[in-house]
């Protein structure tokens, strides 16, 4: 196998670019892009329609949507609201909020570790309602009514002793949640893409995966309800950095030739190591406060006025 199809990514764009780097057309996979100039922000979808377009692409029948912002990583409060807009209008596209009235949000990752705290620093920063409602009833404004917004943390398995799934699986059998949108770190093709891209997806989400962690995925199949995921990729195989610059200096070469080459140079321990930008602290923080800020600007929508006729 070659060093680059080795290569992990959670984002279905860079699966799709692979394939257009090959000329090999994907049937299955429909691909839109939008560039906003005024904001330098490029958004592509990808749709994948059918089985076949789905094993081609190792990925779930399903939107994939990708947010592009090359200054996601610089901490621009105006410009960060403006990517929370724009999570909140795809979230709008994605769910129906007139009809799912209760929304469950997963902060998915361990807390503990700066790379993997995006999903429960997201979740921190939630304007929760549920316990509000359940207390005064639907109607907590005279002429107002809110959606039932309600998050958990659930750690990881060195920390729980148990699966994600079993956690979150219990939360909503408890709560009956209309849909669950899960908040997850991820792992990137490319490092210019490294805390400056955010995919939405109505297939649900796999903790872990991108480092090769596999666990059981959140997805309406294992849950019986919507799952939406949200991502943003915080680490890069080192495997990738090595093949980037190795590949630069091998352009002389035929391809086949630099595919055998890497894979016989490239370590497999390389596969197991995962690199994260020296500022990921403080760029996760204010990545968890675009998400959580587009989140609440989607549901801030469900307060919906009553009709006083």
């Amino acid at each position: 196998m070659a060093g680059r199809s080795r290569i992990r990514t959670d984002l279905a764009l860079e699966a799709t670019e692979r394939f257009q780097e090959e000329n090999v057309e994907v049937h299955g996979v429909e691909i839109r892009e939008r560039y906003d100039e005024e904001k330098d922000v490029r958004t592509t979808v990808v749709r994948i329609t059918t089985e076949n377009g789905a094993r081609t692409m190792g990925k779930p029948q399903g939107t994939y949507i990708t947010i592009e912002a090359p200054d996601l990583s610089v901490p621009d409060e105006d410009y960060h609201r403006e990517i929370s807009e724009e999570v909140a209008h795809h979230l709008r596209e994605l769910i129906d909020l007139g009809r799912q009235q209760s929304i469950l949000v997963v902060g998915l990752g361990n807390q503990e570790i700066t790379a993997d705290s995006l999903g429960p620093r997201a979740v921190s920063n939630l304007h929760m309602t549920r316990h509000v409602i359940r207390e005064y009833g639907l109607k907590s404004n005279e002429h107002m009514k809110m959606h039932q917004i309600s998050g958990i943390v659930p750690g990881v398995m060195a920390q729980t002793g148990m699966e994600t799934l079993e956690i979150v699986r219990g939360v909503v059998s408890e709560t009956k949640p209309d849909v669950v949108i899960a908040v997850d770190a991820l792992a990137a093709r490319s490092t210019t893409r490294l805390n400056r891209t955010i995919q939405i997806t109505d297939t649900g989400i796999s903790p872990g995966s991108g480092v090769g962690n596999h666990r059981e995925g959140l997805n309406e199949e294992n849950l019986s309800v919507r799952v939406i995921g949200i991502g943003v990729p915080t680490v890069v195989d080192a495997a990738t950095i090595v093949h980037d610059s190795m590949a630069e200096l091998l352009e002389a070469l035929e391809e086949d030739e630099q595919k055998e080459f890497l894979e016989e140079m490239i370590s497999p321990k390389l596969y197991t190591m995962f690199v994260t930008p020296k500022d990921v602290d403080e760029t996760v923080r204010y990545l968890s406060f675009t998400i959580s800020e587009g989140l609440n600007l989607a549901f801030s929508d469900s307060l919906i006025e009553e009709d006083r006729s």
